[in-house]
């Protein structure tokens, strides 16, 4: 497709987008997310420009790069349309400018985005300085910018970011393995990588691999289709590092699960360090081989929690002096107060903040702050309201207890709040029906469903039912803070 036609295309697009997101309300969000510029094309490829790295990264962030490239697509049936994304500052720049491209590309990589045990001690590392990054070697796996120098440690994390660094400086010979858990975005792949950072910038010819549990199970899957085991295991089994993320992704995949505990066996005959990461206790991960539970509650598991008030503050300066930004403390305190969830949603609200700053030209006020984190704040509540949380509420508003509430009484009493909590877990959380229906006593999909479209059903048409669901809902988030 020539050059003319994709511009064509990309301005029908534009417009398009405009006119949907007029119709709908949101003019001025789509003034302020969309602000980019077509610059030229080549036969499969759109530079687009953006006013500033904070911008682009922020916009990026929220989708709209890919909204826009997928209407592109679908305008010229291009399906493998790419995009190049740069600063305007980029189009009059020259090779001297090297130095400071090289540090926004740093900023723009800042990502937006675990049972402790008594008788460790480790006061001889947390007395000792921590890892520097004195060679800056990054293994081609892990993300430059994980390290022990970017991660802000606090009451949350303190004993995690301590073990790490004893692991770093004696892999597989003190505390092997470690298992981090605990809820997303806390910084678990952030110590995993700084880790394997720390070893390969002290030693690279160490055989390290970092790997996502879904990317093991794909490698040891296409191993046994195309007859390849021995390729497998030795890629596996012959690791100094093994880095595995999200283990809990092997739940009820017991091949997978096999694979990993004779992989592990294998490691840890030779001393190799392991590294794992989930988003619960290993116990508490269902259809999970006893063998395998047993041998990673057998190392040092530790819970990350999410950062309190301080360590909020703390890692929002260290992200500003990263970018050499400023804000008024006044807009530091109300994003450290409000986003209370983890690190990512942090870093989101703070790039969001300084993407707008950059936009318009001046600091944003305490109120262009809260708009903007509007949604953000909304959606990451929702994500971590806990389900035991609604079923306490409305158990003790029915006067029942949780086990009738969850359990095959079939009287009115429990049947009603049963339905109600099923109902409002599906509406201000991300739970699915068929985990929704373990969570409630075993019940099967279809159950969890019939009960919530008859509360759906009931509110349509009896306005008190409606707002006694929102009193209780209030309550729960009341409960939450």
């Amino acid at each position: 497709m020539s050059e003319k036609l994709y511009e064509e295309a990309w301005n029908y697009a534009m417009k398009e987008l405009h006119d949907e997101y007029k119709k709908s309300g949101k003019e001025d969000e789509f003034t302020l997310w969309f602000k980019m510029k077509y610059v030229d094309a080549t036969i499969d490829t759109i530079t687009v420009s953006f006013p500033s790295t904070f911008l682009l990264t922020a916009i990026q962030n929220r989708g709209n790069v890919e909204i826009v490239k997928n209407k592109i697509r679908s305008i010229t049936a291009q399906s493998n349309l790419n995009f190049n994304c740069i600063v305007e500052e980029e189009l009059v720049s020259d090779s001297d400018d090297t130095e400071e491209s090289s540090e926004e590309e740093k900023i723009q990589e800042e990502e937006n985005p675990s049972n402790k045990k008594n008788n460790i001690d480790f006061e001889e590392e947390t007395k000792s300085e921590k890892p520097s990054d004195k060679s800056k070697k990054t293994h081609p796996q892990l993300k430059a910018n994980f390290t022990f120098e970017t991660f802000i440690p606090g009451e949350n994390s303190n004993y995690a970011y301590n073990a790490a660094i004893a692991v770093s400086k004696e892999p597989g010979k003190k505390y092997n393995p470690i298992l981090l858990y605990g809820g997303s975005g806390l910084g678990k792949t952030h110590l995993m990588q700084s880790i394997g950072n720390y070893i390969y910038n002290e030693n690279p010819k160490a055989k390290i691999c970092y790997v996502s549990a879904e990317n093991f199970g794909n490698d040891f899957t296409s191993s046994l289709t195309s007859k390849k085991t021995n390729e497998f295991k030795n890629k596996y089994r012959n690791l100094d590092v093994l880095l595995l993320d999200d283990i809990h992704f092997l739940q009820g995949k017991e091949g997978m699960q096999n694979e990993l505990f004779y992989t592990f066996e294998a490691l840890y005959q030779k001393n190799a360090q392991m590294v794992f990461t989930c988003d619960r206790p290993i116990k508490e991960i269902k259809n999970m081989a006893d063998r395998l539970v047993s041998r990673l509650s057998n190392g040092l598991c530790i819970d990350l929690q999410p950062p309190n008030y301080e360590t909020r503050i703390a890692i929002l300066q260290k992200k500003l002096q990263i970018a050499e930004k400023t804000l008024n403390q006044d807009i530091i305190d109300y994003v450290a107060k409000n986003v209370e969830t983890n690190v990512r949603d942090l870093e989101s609200a703070l790039q969001n903040i300084l993407g707008y700053a950059d936009l318009i030209g001046r600091e944003p006020t305490i109120d262009n702050v809260k708009n903007l984190l509007r949604d953000l704040l909304s959606a990451s509540y929702a994500e971590n309201i806990s389900l035991d949380v609604i079923k306490k509420v409305i158990a003790d508003n029915y006067q029942i207890s949780v086990s009738d509430l969850t359990g095959k009484k079939r009287d009115k009493k429990f049947v009603v709040p049963r339905q109600i909590a099923i109902y409002i877990a599906r509406e201000i959380t991300e739970i699915s029906f068929m985990e929704l229906g373990r969570e409630m006593g075993g019940k099967d999909h279809s159950t969890i469903m019939h009960a919530y479209n008859t509360i759906s059903d009931k509110i349509k048409f009896d306005p008190s039912l409606e707002s006694k669901i929102q009193l209780y809902i209030r309550e729960i988030k009341e409960y939450k803070n």
